[in-house]
């Protein structure tokens, strides 16, 4: 099936994403029953959104998972790198798609699912090319390997439209310094669902993490 790539309309359904929360949990699920627990601890933190990635052969089973048990958390799918991914995204259960680039085939696919979503950039070529798209709101990645903070910075002035969700190596250290910046919404993390806690059903901590960021973006 050939994928056809639109202009979005002058106020798409997929605005919106980058103000949700100040820090978006990136998480990497390898166990269907981790997430039931995951999400209802980043709510009980006080972060009511999770993005998903797709990169364990269990992440939509888990999207499943989370969809019907646990409706009041926003269910994002991230490293959506396919047209295929963002439909099965989308009939897992998914309310908005994040991918780490954007091609035609790509963008118009996540178009096509009717949910909210966020393009993925790295360069100011590829931020112009959206903007063209008529998205105003993006995602960088890698953020970090990107340019980080001062990157996104530079980019405030000839760029004022664009705002960003950077993705990438950001840290609850380096987290403050995007939050800062003007033309950003809201970071992506991944340390407030560590590895380890995972593993561990410490969900107490994942809890105590998520907590930590709902004061970062006065």
């Amino acid at each position: 099936m050939t994928e056809t790539l639109t202009r979005p309309a002058a106020t798409p359904p997929w605005g919106g994403l980058v103000d949700v929360v100040p820090v978006v949990p990136v998480v990497v699920l390898h166990d269907v029953e981790h997430a039931v627990p995951v999400a209802e601890a980043l709510l009980a933190g006080g972060v009511p959104v999770i993005e998903l990635t797709l990169r364990t052969p269990a992440a939509l089973a888990c999207v499943e998972r989370i969809a019907a048990e646990v409706p009041d958390i926003l269910l994002g799918v991230g490293t959506v790198v396919t047209p295929a991914n963002a439909r099965d995204a989308a009939s897992a259960g998914a309310q908005f798609l994040v991918s780490p680039g954007t091609t035609d085939a790509l963008a118009a696919a996540m178009q096509q699912t009717g949910l909210p979503h966020l393009p993925g950039a790295a360069t100011v070529s590829e931020v112009l090319r959206l903007l063209e798209l008529g998205y105003t709101e993006c995602k960088l990645f890698p953020a970090e390997q990107s340019g980080g903070a001062a990157f996104l910075k530079s980019l405030g002035a000839p760029v004022p439209q664009a705002r960003f969700c950077p993705t990438g190596g950001i840290t609850a250290a380096s987290a403050p310094a995007y939050l800062a910046l003007d033309n950003v919404g809201c970071v992506g993390g991944s340390w407030l669902t560590p590895a380890d806690a995972v593993v561990a059903r410490d969900w107490s901590r994942i809890t105590d993490l998520a907590a930590e960021t709902t004061y970062l973006r006065g």
